[in-house]
């Protein structure tokens, strides 16, 4: 039997299961398997043949990866808040691979990937499905491209299909310490009431994965699924927005309803609607600072500025300035938000805020 064939059988078994208290323990079982198996499926090792990928060079200051069934408009929005040109035709499939494309916003430069449409089973390799995903795990944020005029299960289809490789949408880590160990059994500890997981459990599941030594300490009451993703280790935890196109074809209570879905953008290409909207929605989630830097008696420089990472401190400024800076680095000014008086002499370790002004004073 195949590996597929396993997938489906478990998959069949789940959903044949009813899911009540007793049968907690069993469905978790068949969970860390589902979960083992296709990670298998996805890397079938060093003997098999690999095919060509979407080899793209990461460029610009973040990377947004376009997902989507074939034909909402992908190509048509690349086109729209891009120079690029991607072939956009009324037949599905016109896109065949990666096409790159770059948005100029708030002095940051922002790759914009239009990818091949997916199709139902991309996670097991369908219609080049496995190399999209592969190059939407390497984005700052995923736009999901839904089509208005169709229905809302395509947007539960697209969360499967990511879902099944590994990438978790608009969600955090799990507060969970595990560490494999060379010896001394499983350690299981926990500082909040568990739901839904149990330590048996946990032991059954580590077995599986043919761990035997490990320290577990569960910080936050998780599901069973997200135990096996912190002991996979590989999950993909990515912000997403959902960008519905084609509005000019529904009526406006239809528009309202999909406006009001919590990270939610609707538009319409063909008409220009809300474009503009759009990109600073893609802004805001990327959680990018643009900060300014100035020199020693002279205004500050508001023409350039540098763009950096939300949660990024004077030392990260430094990096962006140059790579030596911060070993040179004596103490740095600071005005904006960020400091409580103006300027605030800071060190390193200073939290930076948007619009922030710094000036950085070296060692003599």
């Amino acid at each position: 039997m195949g590996i597929l064939e396993k997938i489906a059988d478990i998959e069949k078994e789940i959903s044949k299961t009813q899911k009540n208290k007793a049968t907690e323990y069993h469905l978790g079982l068949l969970k860390a398997k589902l979960a083992k198996y296709r990670v298998q499926l996805l890397d079938p090792g060093k003997s098999a043949v690999k095919g060509e990928g979407f080899d793209v060079m990461k460029s610009g200051d973040a990377r947004v990866a376009l997902i989507g069934f074939p034909s909402v408009g992908k190509s048509t929005l690349l086109n729209k808040l891009t120079n690029t040109h991607s072939e956009a035709c009324a037949y599905e499939f016109t896109t065949l691979t990666c096409i790159p494309g770059k948005i100029e916003y708030n002095g940051a430069n922002i790759q914009l990937l239009d990818l091949p449409g997916i199709i139902e089973g991309a996670a097991q390799g369908k219609g080049r499905g496995r190399q999209v995903i592969a190059v939407a795990r390497t984005a700052d944020l995923i736009m999901i491209m839904l089509d208005a005029t169709k229905s809302a299960t395509q947007k539960e289809l697209l969360e499967a299909e990511l879902e099944a490789v590994g990438i978790r949408l608009n969600t955090q880590r799990p507060n969970v310490y595990f560490k494999i160990k060379t010896g001394g059994g499983i350690s299981f500890n926990a500082t909040c009431k568990l739901t839904t997981l149990t330590e048996k459990m946990v032991y059954h599941i580590l077995h599986d994965y043919k761990i035997f030594n490990a320290e577990v300490l569960i910080r936050e009451d998780i599901t069973v699924d997200e135990f096996i993703d912190v002991v996979l280790g590989n999950r993909k935890y990515i912000q997403a927005i959902y960008c519905y196109n084609k509005i000019d074809s529904i009526t406006i209570e239809q528009i309202d309803e999909l406006a009001r879905t919590p990270r939610t953008v609707v538009m319409s290409c063909e008409m220009d609607l809300n474009m503009d909207f759009l990109v600073e929605t893609i802004w805001k989630n990327l959680n990018l600072l643009r900060v300014y830097t100035k020199k020693r008696g002279e205004y500050p420089d508001f023409e350039g500025g540098l763009i950096i990472r939300a949660g990024s401190t004077i030392e990260h400024v430094c990096h962006a300035i140059h790579r030596s800076l911060a070993a040179e680095f004596k103490y740095a000014l600071v005005w904006g938000r960020s400091a409580k008086h103006n300027p605030q002499r800071v060190g390193l370790s200073h939290l930076v805020d948007n619009e922030d002004v710094i000036q950085v004073v070296k060692r003599r």
